[in-house]
C-alpha cells in the first residue's frame, strides 16, 4: 500500500513538473472563440421583403446611415403595380444584396416539389440576370417552411434561408436554412388595427432590444426583418424606421453585414485549422478571420498560417 501511494504521489509531481516546463499541453482544450470582421464583437442584419416601391424610400435612409440591407424580391411581380421595376434592381441596390423570395410568392409547403424547385430557381434565375451576380440566399414566403422545403432547396445554390420565427435573441443560427431572425421591425406593434396601447407596448419591447444589442459585451446578432411596404405612406412609421437606423448606425463595436456576406465569413471561420495544441492556426479561405483564443485577439490572413 505504501509503494502504491509513493508511486502516486511521484506521479503527480512528475505532471505538475511536466506542466510548468510545458503549459501549452494543459491548453489544448482552450475555447476559440469567433469575433465579426475587424474584431468587432457584434453584427447587424437589415431583411426585407417582397421588392415593393417602398423599397426605395428604405435604401434610401439606409444609405443615409451607412447600413447595409438585404432584400428578398419575388421576380415575377416586378413591374406590376406596386412593386419595383426591374430595369431599376440592379442600380437601386448597389452595397446591399437581393436575394430570392420565390417567383410568385405562393406558401411552398402546399407545393409538390418540382414546383418549389421551379419557384425558387426561376426566382434565382431571374435576379441573378439582373444583378449580374449569383444569388445564393432567400427567405421563405410568408416564413414557410418545413423538412421537405429544406430538404429541396439544399441542391438548388441556396446557402441560407430566412423565417419569421423571431427568436427575440441575439444568437447566431446554427442551421442556415433555418435561419430565425432576431425581431420583426417594431415587434408586433400596428399588427392590430386601432390599438395604441398595444403599440405603445411593442415598440418599447422593441428599442429595449435594441438597447440591450447596443450595450451587450457579449456576441451578438441582432436580424431585423421587416416589409417596406408596411411602412407605406405613414409618415409616424417611416420617424420610427429612421429613429431605429439613427440608433443603430455608427456603432464602434457593430459590423454592418448582408446575410450573404456573413454566411460566407462564418464559413470562412468554421475552415479554420488549429494546431493539435492550438498554437498554430491555416486560413485556408479567401477572408481574413478573426477570432479570440485565452482572451486574445487574432487575425489570420487569407492563405497564412500564424503562431499562436
Amino acid at each position: 500500500m505504501k509503494r502504491i501511494l509513493v508511486v502516486l504521489i511521484f506521479a503527480g509531481l512528475c505532471n505538475k513538473a511536466l506542466a510548468q516546463i510545458n503549459p501549452e499541453k494543459a491548453k489544448t482544450g482552450e475555447i476559440i472563440e469567433l469575433l465579426f470582421p475587424e474584431g468587432k464583437s457584434k453584427a447587424l442584419i437589415l431583411s426585407y421583403d417582397d421588392g415593393r416601391t417602398e423599397d426605395r424610400q428604405l435604401v434610401q435612409l439606409m444609405n443615409k446611415y451607412a447600413l447595409k440591407g438585404t432584400f428578398h424580391l419575388n421576380s415575377n411581380k416586378l413591374g406590376s403595380e406596386g412593386y419595383l421595376n426591374r430595369s431599376e434592381i440592379k442600380a437601386l441596390f448597389i452595397g446591399h444584396e437581393v436575394s430570392v423570395h420565390s417567383a410568385n410568392h405562393p406558401p411552398l409547403t402546399r407545393l409538390s416539389k418540382i414546383d418549389i424547385v421551379y419557384e425558387v430557381v426561376e426566382d434565382r434565375k431571374e435576379l441573378e440576370r439582373l444583378m449580374g451576380y449569383p444569388v445564393r440566399g432567400m427567405a421563405y414566403p410568408f416564413g414557410n417552411h418545413n423538412d421537405t422545403v429544406v430538404d429541396v432547396i439544399k441542391g438548388l445554390g441556396i446557402e441560407y434561408a430566412r423565417t419569421v420565427n423571431d427568436t427575440y435573441a441575439f444568437q447566431i443560427p446554427d442551421n442556415f436554412l433555418k435561419w430565425h431572425p432576431t425581431v420583426h421591425q417594431f415587434a408586433k406593434a400596428f399588427w392590430e388595427p386601432n390599438n395604441p396601447e398595444n403599440d405603445k407596448k411593442e415598440l418599447a419591447r422593441f428599442y429595449q432590444l435594441v438597447h440591450e444589442f447596443i450595450n451587450t459585451k457579449d456576441l451578438a446578432l441582432f436580424d431585423l426583418w421587416g416589409h417596406s411596404w408596411e411602412m407605406a405612406n405613414d409618415k409616424a412609421k417611416w420617424e420610427e424606421t429612421e429613429k431605429t437606423f439613427q440608433s443603430l448606425a455608427k456603432q464602434s463595436s457593430v459590423h454592418y453585414t448582408t446575410h450573404i456576406d456573413l454566411v460566407d465569413y462564418l464559413k470562412a471561420f468554421q475552415q479554420l485549422q488549429f494546431s493539435v495544441d492550438k498554437q498554430m492556426v491555416f486560413n485556408p479561405s479567401a477572408s481574413t478571420v478573426y477570432f479570440k483564443k485565452s482572451g486574445k485577439q487574432y487575425s489570420v490572413m487569407s492563405g497564412k498560417t500564424i503562431h499562436l
